[in-house]
């Protein structure tokens, strides 16, 4: 079915001064600027893998901090850079919580009802079609089975072992949605590109869940509190406008920045998408490895670079 099909990215230069100097007045301790503010130029790759692959996107919507990626051609019809300022409301602010700005994408103006999001670390590796990401207009959510993920969650706690945000912010997803909707999706994240309906996002912020996350919104810098966009998903799969999909390595696949050989894990599942999953385990010699990585997989430019 012929349909319009965006893409949204969120993106900021970490090792940009002024972002620095201004994301400082709200800290009360000295940022780190190494590790995972390194950059390894992955949008520009990532970007590159769209056009290669998933030629039939209509528009690319990049949301920033005031930013604009320094190779990018701004001219460019099928690019537009996005303020977050624009899309958050007024009584939020300024915010450095990735997992707040997700929940605004929705008020992008011109966004299409259809429209896929992506982290800049997040590539597509084989050429697919719109029914990859929508059946019959709605979204196929890809996620990874995982049906211990509570007693996982409560071993770590009863063994009083460091849970990270990240994983605090699934199980108050699903916790919420529980309460709410009385069911369980035993699933989490499988970390890739995303598709979603507009409508749902709206509905989801606006209505169904207005009231308890209008009090995570205000958590400037990521929190044990924050409430992971898997909840929009949940949310498609219960009312039947999405269509839950347990993914494999074949389609969706991720790789650990630590661990170098990344050539040998495309070779070995040739996935349609991959995504270079930076941890705390990896260190800045190890991201030495990804921009050689990524040049070699997409060396030709996009034509909306400069």
């Amino acid at each position: 079915m012929e349909m319009n099909i965006d893409l949204v990215y969120l993106w900021v230069d970490g090792n940009d001064p002024e972002w620095l100097e201004k994301k400082q007045l709200f800290m009360n301790k000295k940022i780190n600027t190494t590790g995972r503010y390194q950059d390894n130029q992955e949008l520009k790759y990532s970007l590159r893998s769209v056009e290669k692959h998933l030629p039939w996107v209509r528009k690319i919507f990049i949301v920033t901090d005031n930013q604009v990626p320094p190779f990018i051609d701004t001219s460019h019809p099928k690019i537009e850079i996005v303020n977050q300022s624009d899309i958050i409301p007024k009584k939020i602010g300024q915010t450095y919580n990735s997992v707040i700005i997700e929940y605004f994408i929705y008020k992008i103006p011109d966004l299409s009802e259809h429209f896929l999001y992506a982290n800049d670390d997040m590539f597509v590796n084989a050429n697919v079609s719109p029914s990859f990401f929508f059946k019959e207009r709605i979204p196929t959510v890809r996620t990874t089975h995982n049906p211990l993920i509570k007693r996982k969650i409560q071993l770590k706690k009863a063994l009083n072992a460091n849970i990270n945000n990240y994983r605090l912010s699934i199980e108050n997803a699903y916790r919420l949605f529980e309460k709410k909707f009385n069911v369980f999706f035993p699933v989490t994240p499988h970390h890739n590109i995303d598709s979603y309906l507009k409508s749902d996002y709206k509905a989801v912020v606006e209505d169904v869940f207005k009231e308890e996350l209008e009090a995570t919104f205000l958590n400037r810098f990521r929190d044990k509190t924050d409430i992971q966009r898997i909840l929009f998903s949940y949310y498609a799969i219960a009312k039947k406008r999405g269509k839950l999909t347990y993914v494999s390595r074949k389609e969706s696949c991720q790789i650990r920045v630590h661990k170098t050989d990344y050539q040998r894990v495309i070779t070995k599942y040739n996935p349609a998408l991959f995504c270079l999953n930076d941890t705390e385990h990896a260190t800045d010699n190890d991201r030495k490895h990804i921009q050689p990585f990524l040049e070699k997989m997409y060396p030709i430019k996009a034509k909306f670079e400069k």
